[in-house]
């Protein structure tokens, strides 16, 4: 790979504490092979370099390429049938989802991803109907595809080894149901024929065949408290340390997450997870929304991360993480754009702003709020931490990779901007996704002026909108009806905890 020079007219390298970053003026940063060999003044690179070509026009804001800290699917639930309903609700109707490529699925979020300045992605998949074969398969194409076009990701499989709908085992729940959805409830139950050795035999597979591969990391995904065995989660625990991968699990979501685990062992979930030596800096926690006092002080203690989904919390009635009392904890944290945004994209820039301005509870204290630079480093230094690629991406440093993002500073500043404004601030609440003007991941421009420099979105889109268009299969007919009677009998086993 050729060496290249990226120009500026203003370099954010990285957050140095809540309320500063470091900016460069005219700022430029040269890589080699995909690894940063030199940051600093444009016109002095330029004339220590002078045979290397130069990206950018002198007008555009860089930044390191922003990470998506907790992503799943392609097309969004809502595309595929599924309307916004409490958690619990929801996954009963995310039943109906058709049969997709997952390759074309998965480049469609890249898409949308990319666009918005997202270099890396925490790709958490989820359980795929069949067995070793067919989810070592399906993890093959959703990896093809971000190989592809060229973005990083860290992937791991979701372990579930029990109570795959409600908070019961699965036998249990189908007697429960009335005799008519029964044989129903059981055909959908045994699509999926994933054991625990199963999962491990995945991971360890793809971790063997992907090890090497620079912009790819395999990592382990318990799914979440109540769809793990302590046998499962005492097992996730070894394979971690003993392949040294991180972890990343949906925990205290929602509610009735937190009261499962209090009927479950008469604690919180942090509490509950930790008895499996499973917090410390390789664990991030998907939600963290209802954690008490003592969770987040014992998440701060053991160095745990956690990954922030506002979007997801909002638009499911999760709550809102107590993002605040994180910070203020000294608490790792990343930023999830999670199954969609609020405008049902992967817009991270807008989710950005979202995060930015939840949290703003009254009062004239600034640091009880988020401030820009702290959700700059979330979205950066703070989402890479989550990832197999700690310490190499996240910020703009000599020996770092060279993932950036270029944005026109004409989009954010026209047609005015007083120069009091402070660049960040600037970038944060005005920049858009058509002011994304080049994405460069590994040293390569995989994205430059709203087009993709690998894979030809118009034709992929095509594709995919083909492949839907033709009748439903007798499953999928199926797993409709079978969605809709469910749903009354779901909420009435809820209305069981009292929450």
């Amino acid at each position: 790979m050729a060496a290249t020079l990226i120009r500026s007219r203003a370099l954010v390298t990285h957050a140095i504490d809540r309320h500063s970053w470091n900016e460069i003026p005219d700022g430029a940063v040269l890589q080699r092979d995909g690894v940063i060999a030199a940051i600093g003044g444009f016109p002095e690179l330029a004339a220590a370099n002078p045979d290397v070509p130069v990206i950018g026009t002198g007008r555009e804001i860089v930044l390191p390429g922003f990470v998506n800290g907790h992503h799943h699917v392609g097309l969004t639930p809502v595309q595929l049938g599924s309307p916004d309903l409490p958690l619990e609700l929801w996954l009963t109707t995310k039943m109906i989802a058709r049969k997709v490529s997952l390759y074309l699925d998965t480049l469609y979020s890249a898409f949308e991803m990319i666009a918005s300045g997202v270099t890396t992605v925490q790709h958490i998949h989820g359980v795929s109907p069949g067995g070793l074969q067919e989810a070592s398969d399906a993890s093959d194409e959703v990896i093809r595809a971000y190989d592809d076009i060229g973005m990083r990701t860290s992937f791991s499989f979701m372990l579930r080894d029990q109570n795959r709908l409600v908070h019961q085992q699965d036998e249990a729940f189908a007697a429960s149901l009335p005799e008519a959805l029964q044989a129903p409830m059981r055909r959908w139950f045994g699509r999926y024929k994933m054991d625990l050795n199963d999962n491990i035999a995945l991971f360890e597979g793809l971790h063997g065949r992907y090890g090497g591969k620079p912009r790819t990391r395999i990592q382990l995904a318990p799914a979440n408290l109540h769809w793990c065995s302590d046998t499962a989660l005492a097992r996730l625990s070894d394979v971690a340390r003993k392949y040294d991968v991180p972890l990343h699990m949906h925990l205290a979501e929602t509610p009735l997450q937190k009261e499962y685990a209090r009927r479950r062992g008469g604690c919180t979930p942090v509490e509950y997870i930790a008895r499996f030596d499973l917090l410390g800096p390789k664990m991030t926690l998907g939600h963290g929304v209802w954690v008490s006092e003592s969770d987040i002080e014992r998440i701060a203690e053991t160095g745990t991360c956690v990954c922030h989904n506002c979007s997801s919390n909002f638009r499911l009635r999760s709550g809102t993480m107590p993002l605040n009392r994180m910070e203020a904890a000294g608490i790792t944290t990343a930023i999830g754009i999670d199954e969609a945004g609020l405008n049902d994209d992967r817009d991270m820039l807008q989710e950005m702003r979202l995060v930015l301005r939840a949290h703003r509870v009254p009062g004239l204290v600034d640091d009880e709020v988020p401030t820009v630079a702290q959700v700059f480093r979330m979205a950066t230094e703070g989402g890479g931490a989550t990832t197999g690629f700690n310490g190499t991406i996240g910020r703009l440093e000599v020996g770092k990779a060279a993932d950036l993002v270029m944005m026109d500073w004409r989009q954010i500043s026209y047609p005015y901007l007083d120069e009091a404004m402070p660049l960040l601030d600037a970038v944060l609440l005005r920049a858009k996704t058509e002011g994304v003007r080049t994405v460069i991941c590994d040293g390569e421009v995989i994205y430059q002026d709203g087009r993709f420099t690998r894979v030809d979105r118009d034709q992929a889109l095509e594709e995919l909108h083909a492949e839907l268009s033709v009748p439903f299969t007798d499953d999928e007919l199926e797993r409709r009806s079978l969605s809709r009677a469910l749903l009354p009998h779901i909420r009435k086993f809820y209305e069981t905890y009292g929450v």
